[in-house]
């Protein structure tokens, strides 16, 4: 994968409503510069980003979608407008924090949702991830009692979700890894009016 000239990947999240902000709060509280996308103008939401921490940059989606990898943390159906962001997705990590609650599987072509999803990112590598819990949790410390809130993590390419997965444990998370889009996505989706096995589980690994 692409990294900055030092060699660090570089972070984006496309979408700065509840859920983007409490993935801000996440790279805030490690010191981890991240930036900050929607489709408005960076100034209507820089207070906002500046009140989570100094290094949540709030710039326009044409810039976000340079980073390496990159929060899907949109609406489901905005998706494809993000997309369109680029033409191609090459050397690229999308982690798709969507749900698709309310969205029936015939409009998927019954498809797992996070395989709907990575149809629109052309040659970009997609990790379903960081969804299955509600904004007001993930935006929390994730160091529990000891331990660390678990966050569960699916791709079909295992080079991506390990990426993913070490970018987690920095975070504060506990990755755990379910597999593939089409087995382990399917614990972490919505569709219709059914949530995944794990959503809104929210579990503590100890060491």
């Amino acid at each position: 994968m692409s990294k900055s000239e030092n060699n660090v990947a570089s972070y984006a999240i496309i979408g700065f409503g509840k859920i983007g902000q409490a993935l801000a709060r996440a790279f805030a509280r490690n010191s981890i510069e991240v930036s900050v996308a929607t489709t408005r103008d960076p100034e209507s939401f820089a207070s906002d980003a500046a009140g989570i921490g100094p290094g949540i940059i709030p710039t326009t989606l044409a810039e976000a979608v340079k980073a390496d990898v990159i929060f899907l943390a949109v609406r489901f159906g905005s998706h494809p407008d993000v997309a369109k962001a680029l033409p191609a997705w090459q050397g690229k990590i999308i982690v798709d924090v969507t749900n698709a609650y309310g969205v029936l599987p015939e409009q998927m072509g019954g498809l797992p949702s996070a395989r709907f999803v990575a149809q629109s990112f052309t040659g970009g590598k997609l990790v379903k991830g960081f969804n299955h819990l509600g904004a007001a949790i993930l935006g929390q410390d994730p160091a529990v009692h000891g331990g660390k809130r678990v966050v569960f993590l699916a791709s079909d390419d295992d080079g991506a979700a390990a990426e993913i997965g070490a970018l987690a444990e920095n975070l504060g998370f506990a990755p755990v890894k379910l597999g593939g889009l089409s087995e382990g996505g399917l614990l972490v989706q919505a569709h219709g009016n059914t949530w995944g096995k794990l959503i809104f589980q929210d579990l503590t690994k100890f060491d």
